[in-house]
């Protein structure tokens, strides 16, 4: 039996090289977290390339603009969450597959916490396919819930991605002091999705708010 790095026929210092490169950018995306959590997204891009023990030149042959960096942190929690997202709606869940979706967006947005602030940015969804999938895939399995009756029967689309707006604000103002405390702030949260006797004095809001994100899915 051959190993796959026996049909490597790229030269040694090639494979060397761009394993560097792949390690490299590894510990930047992990510096850039941590930094970020610990001083917010205006942290200078100088301490990340420290805090990942590489040089600045280093820094920006992987990610020319601190914006290309930040990119590249979004598209990592995005697509953790879309994978997981994919999944709840590839099974059946009697309605459950929307709460156990929310409750792992929270989980990794507090592990993560710290530079979310343009997670859920709006923009056009041919540019952002990955949010646009997600938010069509959300929309799917509110659309279950509702059916299950297991959430109140005029809870839209815009009611829960305000809901993961909110989370966000409640991670990164309570992460350095309560670790888990976005947990009770999305159980109360949740409790109000589900059905209830007394009616909402407020109307629905419309859910233009992120159609643009689903246009694509």
């Amino acid at each position: 039996m051959t190993s796959a790095a026996s049909h490597d026929h790229r030269p040694a210092e090639t494979r060397a090289l761009r394993r560097d490169a792949a390690e490299n950018r590894a510990r930047l995306v992990a510096a850039a977290w941590e930094v970020f959590a610990e001083q917010g997204p205006d942290a200078g891009v100088e301490e990340i390339a420290r805090r990942a023990g590489v040089g600045m030149g280093t820094l920006y042959r992987r990610f020319p603009t601190k914006d290309a960096l930040i990119a590249a942190l979004y598209d990592e929690v995005l697509e953790n969450i879309l994978t997981h997202t994919r999944a709840a709606a590839a099974e059946p869940c009697g309605g459950r597959g929307l709460e156990g979706v929310l409750w792992h967006i929270g989980a990794v947005m507090s592990s993560h916490h710290g530079g979310l602030s343009r997670l859920w940015q709006a923009v056009p969804p041919d540019v952002d396919v990955q949010r646009a999938e997600l938010w069509g895939l959300v929309d799917r399995l509110l659309g279950r819930a509702r059916a299950a009756g297991v959430v109140r029967g005029d809870l839209t689309l815009t009611d829960v991605y305000l809901c993961v707006l909110s989370m966000r604000g409640v991670i990164d103002e309570t992460a350095a002091l309560d670790a888990g405390a976005w947990k009770r702030y999305v159980e109360v949260v949740l409790a109000g999705f589900r059905p209830a006797e007394v009616p909402l004095g407020f109307r629905p809001a419309d859910d233009s708010l992120v159609r643009r994100r689903i246009a694509a899915s």
